[in-house]
């Protein structure tokens, strides 16, 4: 909470009290003004929230263990397609969200597990390709795992899948109250806000503990770190896998909330745009990945609903597409960052080893 209030202009580093009261008001009042424009609003801030957790789990293993992965979208395709399994008519089975979600992060930790081990010895170029290949297997069974046994229903996808149900309450239904309607939008957005919140409560414990300080020192000098006596291999398996658990989890929150799964969700480009998120906000930083996160999902949808009008007014019909735009968007973003700020929107902090020393550290 202290290196989000940062993030905030001028009152983050003059007040960081009000700066963080100025964070959760935000947080919460975030979906009221959204809905001013329109549902479609609300729903971009619960797809931001469930980039946040991509992300923050991302971060763990390039920004805190310094492994670039590039597949990590098969981590949240494994926690979608077990919500999928797991609670729709799919297979005829309807499980409980308490029981669902545990295995999705489960599944997810095992492959994070089975895409560490062929790795250990590798690092840069050949273990991004590496990544990058097992994420793209990843897509492709899921494609084709509709014959001779349909498991996947292949490109067609599975829907109507089970929505969120919290001890008998559907958060996927309106709450009525005499005349004035809750949208199910909202339940959701405050819902996954709670999971962001645990997430960032449990890396920052994390960030500060002796294993973070190992993955640090890890990703500084490998070398060094074995010199020292820290266990790199159990290390790395633990970034992966605990980095693919927060993957699996949401995963199994957006099988919940879309109510259909499709391979064509876990393409290459959504690795790279959540990597994008990671590095544009800050690697290693919590704040800068939420942050990351939330512009980079968030602007696209605004250039849509602006570069469509303005181009159908000019020029009579749309040039560029907005997906393309949002391709042009990431890529801008990388371009910049890397020669204005290489240390992203909110650079990590040096030193975070002691509690007292967390947004007080020398920046890098």
């Amino acid at each position: 909470m202290d290196q989000l209030a940062e993030a905030i202009p001028y009152l983050g580093k003059r007040n960081p009290k009000a700066a963080r009261w100025l964070v959760i008001i935000i947080a919460l009042v975030a979906p009221i003004i959204a809905m001013m424009f329109g549902r479609t609003w609300v729903r971009i801030l619960d797809f931001a929230l469930l980039y946040m957790m991509l992300a923050l789990g991302l971060n763990l293993v390039v920004g805190f263990a310094g492994l670039l992965d590039l597949g990590y979208i098969a981590f949240y395709a494994v926690g979608a397609y077990t919500w999928a399994f797991l609670a729709s008519p799919h297979f005829g089975v309807h499980f409980p969200f308490w029981a669902v979600l545990p295995l999705g992060a489960g599944f997810a930790a095992l492959a994070g597990i089975i895409l560490g081990f062929p790795v250990l010895r590798l690092r840069g170029d050949y273990l991004a390709i590496v990544t990058l290949g097992f994420g793209e297997i990843v897509r492709i069974f899921m494609n084709n795992l509709n014959y001779p046994v349909n498991i996947t229903n292949g490109p067609q996808g599975i829907n109507a899948l089970d929505s969120m149900n919290l001890f008998g309450w559907d958060l996927a239904k309106s709450l009525t109250i005499g005349d004035f309607q809750i949208h199910s939008l909202y339940f959701y957005y405050y819902f996954f806000l709670a999971c962001v919140v645990g997430s960032i409560i449990f890396i920052q414990r994390l960030q500060i503990s002796r294993v973070g300080r190992a993955w640090a020192a890890m990703r500084d000098d490998e070398l060094a770190a074995k010199a020292i006596g820290i266990n790199t291999r159990n290390l790395k398996l633990l970034a992966f896998s605990l980095g693919a658990t927060f993957g699996g989890v949401a995963g199994g929150l957006f099988g919940s909330f879309q109510g259909f799964v499709s391979p064509e969700s876990f393409s290459l480009m959504e690795s790279i745009a959540v990597l994008t998120m990671v590095v544009f906000g800050g690697m290693g930083n919590i704040a800068g990945a939420v942050i990351g996160a939330l512009i980079l999902t968030a602007l696209p949808e605004i250039l849509r609903n602006i570069a469509v009008p303005v181009q159908e007014t000019l020029f009579g019909h749309v040039i560029l597409d907005p997906e393309v735009l949002r391709m042009l968007l990431l890529s801008l973003a990388m371009i910049l960052m890397m020669l204005l700020r290489p240390g992203g929107l909110i650079p990590a902090h040096a030193r975070y080893s002691r509690p007292e020393l967390v947004g007080k550290g020398v920046r890098t």
